[in-house]
């Protein structure tokens, strides 16, 4: 395989940015914990929102290009290049946006819902079962990199539905609240 065509100093930066973003939510969660102040409850809900969303795009984005590079010639410089925006997606993106959705939604939940009602339940449920599927991608990019797929492109597009009837079932708890 050829060379990835960016190099390991923009991996870099954009790794540091990623670890500045999660010390300040995690900065702003410890603020919350100890002094509990009235505005940061509506800041780590923006947070957390913001969070969800960069979260998403990658849990939907990811499968859609397993989707091409199991379809590109495996020794190829397209194959490298998929490899390589994979784990940068996975690590620079995914990675972090996980953690701050669970750093911020478990605070927001303590704080705002005292971890009650069975609507909140089954939608860590299904945050649960989104970072499940966050782990296979995960493994499945270990996998591409290493050349052993195991998928055809017609499995990954079928995969690529599940984050999305999971984000339904968490949608649907905290909008409709059907348990509450």
């Amino acid at each position: 395989m050829s060379e990835p065509t960016t190099g390991a100093a923009e991996g870099r930066k954009a790794r540091n940015k990623a670890f500045a973003s999660i010390a300040l939510v995690l900065v702003l969660a410890g603020a919350g914990i100890v002094y509990q102040p009235e505005w940061i409850y509506p800041w780590l809900k923006v947070l957390h929102v913001a969070a969800v969303i960069s979260w998403m795009v990658g849990l939907f984005y990811l499968p859609r290009i397993f989707v091409y590079h199991s379809e590109a010639d495996r020794d190829g410089d397209a194959a490298s290049t998929f490899a390589v925006m994979e784990a940068r997606l996975l690590k620079v993106i995914m990675r972090p946006a996980m953690l701050v959705v669970w750093g911020s939604g478990l605070w927001l939940a303590w704080k705002g819902f005292g971890f009650y009602g069975p609507w909140l339940w089954v939608k860590i449920a299904a945050v649960v079962g989104l970072t499940a599927f966050h782990g296979f991608l995960s493994q499945a990019t270990r996998r591409f990199a290493s050349g052993s797929n195991r998928f055809t492109a017609r499995q990954w597009r079928m995969v690529n539905e599940i984050p999305t009837l999971l984000m339904l079932v968490a949608l649907i708890m905290v909008i409709v609240k059907p348990f509450a």
